[in-house]
Parts: C-alpha cells; sequence; structure tokens
C-alpha cells in the first residue's frame, strides 16, 4: 500500500516509547512528540503505561491515582484497559480516579453526561472501588458550585496529587475545558464553553441547540501538578492546533500551551495530526532530507505555492532560498525538476476517469482497458456520493460504465425530528384517506411531536421513518446520475444502527455485505471515501470494512483487476501533491453536481451534524472543488471551473 502521508520515523506500539534528549529534526517541538502510524497502537502504548504504572503502585502497596479524560480520542485507551483487566488480570483495586471535566448543569443518568461515558467505557467493565471515582457534579447548586470546586481540589491533594494525566485536546486548543482564556494558574472552576467547543459536541447532543453552555473543568494548574501527563490527538482536524500549541509560544489563547513547561509530558499523535508540525509538513526547513520522489513532488508543489509563480518559472535561487539546495546538489538542475514535476501533475489531469478507450494509457491514471468498465461508488452516508465525487459519477455514466452505488448506512440520525414529523404526518394522512388504522405510526408521531431529549435514542419506528427519508433522496439523486434501480444497493450495515452517535465496532456482518457486493459486480474500479482521520467516524469504519473485504477476497478473480480510488468527504481535499487522478468540471457539470445534492433535502437548511462551516453542503463542495482547481492554474497548469481529486489505494 502507498502511504497517504509519508512518515520518515518509525515508532513501534510498545510501553517504551518514551525517551530523553532531541534531534535536530524536533527542535522547534517545545514538547516531546511521539508519533505512530495509527491512532490504535498509540492508543494501546498509552494503556500499557498506565498499566504497568498501576501494577507498580499495587506493588509497593500505593494508591495509583489517575487523571482521565473523556472525549473520541481517549477511547481506544480505555478499550485496552479493560481488555487487559479480563484477559491479564489487570486489578484496578488500587486505582483513584479523577475526571477532568464535567457539562453543567447535567445529570449523571444522562447518557451525555460524563459521569455515563466513564461507566460505559471503563468503570462498569474493571474492578474499581465505586468510592474511588471522582468526577465533578454537573447538578450542584449555582451557589455552591465555588465550594465544590475547591473541595475538589482538597480531594486530589489528599490523595497525594496526580500520578498520571490522560489528555485530549480540543480545536480551540483547550485541554479538560480551559477555553481560550484560561489563566495558567487556574484550578477548578466553572467556564463558559467556546462556539467551536459546543459545535463538535452538538452530535452527541442531536443538535447545537441542546449542548449546554458551561461546564466544570479542572484548571491549567491542576493538570500541570500531575507527576506525569500523556496528550493524545488524533485526525487532520487536530492537526493545526497540535502545532500551534507544540511549536508555538505559550498563551492564554492556546491554553494547551501552557503545558511546555511540563517536564515528564509526551504528546502522542497520529500520521494525520503531526501533518502541520514543521518536521512533517516542510522537513526540508528542518534540516537535510532523504529525497524521494513524493517528497520532491511535495515540496516543489509547496515552493510554488509559496512564491505564488508557476512550477516552469522556478529557479535555483528560489530552491536555494528556501532550504531545497540539496535536492539541486543531487545532480538536478531547477530546469530538469520543474519540467518533471510538471508533466507529473499534468499526467494527473483526466476528463476520462473510468480510462480512455484506445489510447496510450501509459501517462494516464486510469487503464483504457476494458473500454466499458464495472464500477462501484461506495458512499458511507447516503449523500456523499454526489457531495464528494458527484462530477466523476455523472461523468462515469455519461462515457458507458456500468455504474453501481452502495450506500453503506442509513444515516437516519442526521435527520431532524421536523423532518421526520413531517413525512410521517403525510403517511398518516394517507392512510386516514385510505381507510387504514396504524397504532405503530400514531405513536411514532407522538414522539415526534414531543421528543424526550434526555432520551438515549429515538424510538425504531422513528429511526426507520428517519431512514426510509435519506433512502429516498439517495435513490433519487442516483437515478438524476443516471443509474437504474438494479444498480443503486442500500447495504444498511449494522455497525451503524444504534440510533445513536455512538456505533458498534465494525464486524464480520459488515464486512460481508461489502464481499457479497463486489462478488456481484466483480468491479474494475471501486471509489470509496478515503477519510482516513477520525478513527471513530463513519468514513474510517466505512473504509475499512471495504479494506477488509478486500482483503479476505486477495486472490480471487472477483478483484484481480479492481483498482480502489479514494476521495474525500465535504470536508477537505487530497492536497495536490498527493492527487493521482483530478478530473475537471465544467461550469455545466458543477451546476448538474449542485442539482444531485439538492435531492438531499433533509440535509439543507441547517441540519443536524451542521460542523462549524454553517454554508450548505454544496456551498461546500463547489468552494473546495473550485479551490483544487485554482491550485493547479496557480501551478501553471490549465485553469478549469473545478476539479474532483482521487487518490489511489493500491492493495
Amino acid at each position: 500500500m502507498i502511504d497517504l502521508l509519508p512518515i520518515h520515523e518509525t515508532h513501534h506500539a510498545d510501553i517504551s516509547y518514551r525517551h530523553v534528549g532531541r534531534t535536530d529534526v524536533t527542535r522547534y517541538e517545545k514538547m516531546h512528540v511521539e508519533v505512530f502510524a495509527d491512532s490504535g497502537d498509540a492508543s494501546v502504548a498509552v494503556a500499557h503505561e498506565i498499566a504497568n504504572l498501576i501494577r507498580a503502585k499495587a506493588y509497593q502497596r500505593q494508591k495509583c491515582v489517575l487523571g482521565l479524560a473523556t472525549g473520541s480520542s481517549p477511547i481506544r485507551v480505555y478499550d485496552e484497559l479493560v481488555r487487559l483487566h479480563r484477559e491479564e488480570g489487570l486489578s484496578f483495586a488500587n486505582v483513584v480516579t479523577f475526571n477532568l471535566d464535567e457539562y453543567y448543569p447535567m445529570e449523571r443518568t444522562s447518557t451525555r453526561s460524563y459521569w455515563y461515558f466513564m461507566h460505559e467505557h471503563l468503570f462498569n467493565h474493571v474492578d474499581i472501588d465505586p468510592q474511588n471515582i471522582h468526577l465533578p457534579d454537573g447538578l450542584v447548586p449555582l451557589q455552591s458550585v465555588y465550594q465544590h470546586c475547591m473541595d475538589y481540589e482538597e480531594e486530589i491533594n489528599r490523595h497525594g496529587g496526580l500520578d498520571f494525566q490522560l489528555l485530549g485536546i480540543g480545536r480551540t486548543g483547550h485541554v479538560g475545558f480551559n477555553e481560550p482564556g484560561s489563566n495558567s494558574r487556574s484550578l477548578t472552576r466553572l467556564i463558559t464553553l467556546d462556539h467551536l467547543t459546543r459545535v463538535d459536541a452538538a452530535p452527541d447532543f442531536q443538535g447545537l441547540n441542546n449542548v449546554p453552555t458551561r461546564a466544570i473543568t479542572m484548571g491549567i494548574d491542576t493538570i500541570r501538578k500531575a507527576r506525569r501527563v500523556v496528550l493524545v490527538a488524533w485526525g487532520h482536524k487536530k492537526a493545526s492546533i497540535v502545532q500551534e500549541a507544540v511549536e508555538g509560544e505559550k498563551t492564554s489563547v492556546l491554553p494547551a500551551s501552557f503545558l511546555q513547561e511540563h517536564d515528564n509530558l509526551t504528546v502522542l499523535l497520529d500520521r494525520e495530526a503531526c501533518s502541520e508540525l514543521r518536521r512533517f509538513k516542510t522537513p526540508w526547513l528542518v534540516g537535510p532530507c532523504q529525497w524521494d520522489e513524493d517528497l520532491t513532488r511535495k515540496a516543489i508543489v509547496w515552493l510554488s505555492s509559496k512564491l505564488e509563480k508557476p512550477i516552469l518559472k522556478l529557479t535555483e535561487r528560489d530552491y536555494n532560498n528556501n532550504g531545497m539546495s540539496d535536492l539541486l546538489a543531487l545532480g538536478n538542475s531547477a530546469y530538469d525538476l520543474n519540467i518533471r514535476m510538471y508533466n507529473k501533475l499534468q499526467h494527473t489531469i483526466t476528463g476520462w476517469p473510468g480510462g480512455k478507450p484506445g489510447v496510450d494509457d501509459s501517462q494516464r491514471p486510469e487503464r483504457a482497458d476494458p473500454a466499458r468498465k464495472r464500477v462501484i461508488l461506495f458512499s458511507p452516508h447516503p449523500d456523499d456520493d454526489v457531495i464528494s465525487m458527484g462530477g466523476t459519477f455523472l461523468r462515469l455514466v455519461d462515457q458507458g460504465h456500468e455504474v453501481h452505488v452502495a450506500y453503506q448506512t442509513s444515516g437516519n440520525i442526521a435527520v431532524s425530528h421536523t423532518d421526520a414529523r413531517r413525512f410521517a404526518e403525510f403517511c398518516h394522512e394517507m392512510n386516514l384517506l385510505s381507510g387504514v388504522e396504524n397504532a405503530q405510526l400514531d405513536a411514532a408521531l407522538e414522539a415526534l411531536k414531543h421528543p424526550d431529549q434526555s432520551a438515549e435514542k429515538d424510538p425504531d419506528l422513528v429511526l426507520k421513518i428517519k431512514g426510509l427519508i435519506r433512502r429516498g433522496e439517495a435513490a433519487a439523486g442516483a437515478r438524476f446520475c443516471g443509474l437504474p434501480d438494479s444498480q443503486i444497493h442500500f447495504l444498511d450495515m449494522p455497525f451503524y444502527e444504534t440510533g445513536k452517535s455512538k456505533k458498534k465496532p465494525l464486524g464480520q456482518a459488515d464486512i460481508d455485505l461489502v464481499k457479497e457486493l463486489i462478488l456481484q459486480v466483480r468491479p474494475h474500479q471501486i471509489y470509496a471515501a478515503g477519510d482516513l482521520a477520525d478513527p471513530h467516524g463513519t468514513h474510517k469504519v466505512c473504509l475499512d470494512a471495504i479494506f477488509a473485504a478486500l482483503e479476505q477476497l486477495k486472490g480471487d478473480k472477483a478483484i484481480k483487476d479492481t483498482w480502489l480510488w479514494l476521495y474525500r468527504g465535504a470536508w477537505q481535499e487530497w492536497p495536490v501533491h498527493e492527487i493521482e487522478m483530478a478530473v475537471p468540471l465544467s461550469p455545466q457539470e458543477v451546476d448538474k453536481k449542485r442539482q444531485a445534492i439538492f435531492f438531499h433535502q433533509s440535509q439543507k437548511d441547517g441540519v443536524m451534524f451542521q460542523g462549524e462551516d454553517d454554508r450548505e453542503f454544496w456551498q461546500r463542495a463547489e468552494q473546495r472543488n473550485r479551490e483544487t482547481a485554482r491550485r493547479y492554474n496557480q501551478l501553471g497548469l490549465t485553469e478549469y471551473e473545478a476539479i474532483e481529486a482521487f487518490r489511489r489505494w493500491r492493495f
């Protein structure tokens, strides 16, 4: 397989990842950073360090005092601790825990409380004494909050302080809920949540309006007093804030930066979260590089973009003045480098994503033969197909390929009660016209009129209605793109069908659904969402199912001629230097793609999981596609209206 983001250092997922000393490549980093290729391996490493500490303290007949975090980042750590308890006898009898924070106000019985989160992921599965579990109380009366926070501090001190503190980092730079503006000497207290923090929490609360505006959090000084601190961050969404915290100045605008002062701290990152650190983003500015083809391409694209000069106009002085003199010293002239990179980028552009019949394909992204290919377009949610590659979808159909679209999940939790109620009322009125009575539908309507915001999930019939809404929209969009119903597939993968933001782990039943479709179609091309960043995201699980299916089918004739192309979701695009197929779109094709997206009416006008970007999905997609075209044009290539981009995954 090709590494989508080259990691120039190898770190193994064992418990000895700490080391002393700094090297030239890390000299800009003010925290000790370790990078793992996979967040799962990193999580196991953290869990084993915690387990060793617990055992060492037990051997000394001492309590082990742990500071614990919530959120998606530490989930795999807790999974491994539970496994160690069940399979290797790790006891938590000597463990005392203090959690970083809790929403305010928040009942502990609520499925959205951190009390619930910690019991669901850890405490209910190990032998910890309930008396040793401490979390801030989200229901303490407002007039008593200050004293409650001071009592929390005193309880930590009474146990001798924190032996180990596990942290994540929010996109505002918060640790715990210490939002921008937090003082370095702050203690446990009530704070107001930043808007971006609430946006990130919105999926768990079924919408931004339901997210609390306040929380109780340990302070920065409380955290820094821990004898050992490990901060974990996964995914591209954390890359920018990690870079600022690790390489920037200490400032209250970015509270995590205060951890630079801690003398026993390690930051663990995966390949996406480290991507903005200088040693990975621009290693030629850090020190000598081992230049290979991928790094050369990345550097030249960066240089052209930085100087806003087309690649063919770059000079030797440009290379020398920007840390790339050693690339020239390898015997390459600027002229030769420019021509070679320009041609490589030019060869990624094709108006024939399924291959152009009857031509020399040696310099093209796709094969010329067979002229008519069988294609599976996997869409994690019911709208990713048209949002992310709608223009290419239309082009493949128009050019005569046998295209199948497979919607991997129902997407039911992303439909608002308002939309579901509208459809349920329509069905109800139709039933009345037909003289049909339906008590179940009446019950569903009542639930939609008066939704229980504290409920862990919607009633099953409500989820069914929401799923049918997404299914109808997806089918309409695919038909608009020219597909017959026989080539539209709804997999409804079981891992997704929990009715909650938290999903089940990927299982063989999910993989089998993907395998069965591949065996049925025997595709020459597979398109899949390549959002590798979030280890707990639906896109990542859906992609893992495809990877697992292909692995289990290895050697089968059904995939003998299969190529896998990865597209990105609505949130970001492949960097230009990683693009291997760029499909240009005309203004008319951009308009037609927009019309295909418009069939997904439930995902317009204030959708459930909008994210921090308040534009509609079609607007994000168009801006992203136009920006890719602009970047190509800035490098000196042909100007197009828009470009959809793909990266090939070799298996």
